[in-house]
């Protein structure tokens, strides 16, 4: 059986991803196989279309890039207990999630929430593991006032979302003022980025913040340091320049193995508002810059995300939509 995919057969800019006919996987024991209805486009899509082959992955062509998707329960292994047939689910899959079909571990998914629309589903897990793995190291629990770097891009819609379920009494979010409505109606304090910033999150928070997670760049990373009490408590996901000279980095984090985070961040970060999006981390042991995806933001779509149905184009993605690669793993670092 043959089916549709947007697949490399070489590396270069985004015309090299083609819709090609390909053999539909076949599902092993522990296996389920999905079919596709959305999927994230990410950064780390980037890497891999430029190419990075994914720790784990078989280089050689075609390759079938992304693994960040939902969609429904077409077929399962033998050994799957926990999906049947036509479950609506989420989740990721090194590689090959820019197609009709994925063959999927059926530890990597969860079920997806009925209120969850499928364009969020696709590009759910990899920020929602983002976040829940940057707010765990940084501790996050009740009483914390917490700063978000970027808070109304995807990964800080999250993490404004779990820091509120984890107990924060406050959490301070730094947007553009034209995402401070998004921000309030998550229960964030929005706070404007530029000149003045510092001050700006001092006003909300005189004493400091307990808990920082930059998601915004070198600028927020040093308003960032200058606020928080305790510099073990910052975090950033993409000024790693910046952070490096007084840093103990934490690498590439295995994001939940198993439904791990995913599960954790559709049970506490609230079903269906979440949105889709990803950390710009790693595809190269270092950030992808978040300046060259292969495809932007539709506007009025998820907050800082892209998130396709399947059969729509994008820009530089025809064909199936597209996901996010390899195994859901992220570079943080931690500044000491």
């Amino acid at each position: 059986m043959k089916m549709t995919a947007a697949a490399l057969s070489a590396y270069g800019p985004p015309d090299v991803l083609r819709p090609v006919e390909v053999d539909v996987p076949e599902p092993g024991p522990d296996e389920v196989l999905v079919r596709v209805k959305a999927a994230g486009v990410q950064p780390f899509d980037l890497g891999v279309r430029e190419g990075w082959v994914p720790p784990g992955a078989e280089p050689g062509f075609p390759v079938v890039p992304g693994n960040e998707f939902a969609g429904v329960v077409a077929r399962i292994g033998e050994r799957v207990a926990d999906f049947a047939p036509g479950d609506d689910v989420l989740g990721y899959a090194l590689l090959g999630g820019y197609a009709q079909y994925a063959a999927v571990p059926a530890d990597q998914l969860v079920h997806k929430p009925v209120a969850m629309p499928w364009t969020v589903a696709g590009g759910f897990s990899g920020n929602g593991q983002g976040a829940h793995l940057a707010l765990s190291h940084l501790r996050v629990g009740p009483g914390d006032t917490v700063l978000i770097g970027a808070a109304a891009g995807a990964l800080g819609t999250f993490s404004v979302q779990l820091a509120r379920a984890w107990g924060a009494t406050t959490v301070i979010g730094t947007a553009s003022e034209s995402h401070h409505g998004h921000l309030r109606a998550l229960g964030a304090v929005p706070v404007t980025y530029g000149e003045g910033l510092v001050d700006r999150i001092r006003a909300v928070a005189p004493d400091g913040v307990d808990a920082a997670l930059d998601a915004a760049g070198p600028e927020g990373l040093r308003a960032a340091v200058a606020v928080t009490k305790k510099r073990d408590r910052v975090v950033t996901m993409v000024a790693m320049e910046e952070a490096a000279p007084r840093s103990a980095r934490l690498g590439r984090h295995p994001l939940g193995g198993a439904p791990g985070r995913t599960h954790r961040a559709v049970r506490e970060g609230g079903g269906g508002r979440a949105p889709a999006g990803d950390v710009p981390a790693g595809a190269r042991g270092g950030r992808a810059p978040a300046d060259r995806h292969t495809a932007r933001p539709r506007q009025g779509g998820p907050h800082g995300r892209l998130s396709t149905r399947r059969g729509a184009r994008t820009a530089g993605s025809p064909g199936p939509g597209g996901p996010r690669a390899g195994r859901g793993r992220v570079r943080a670092t931690r500044v000491t």
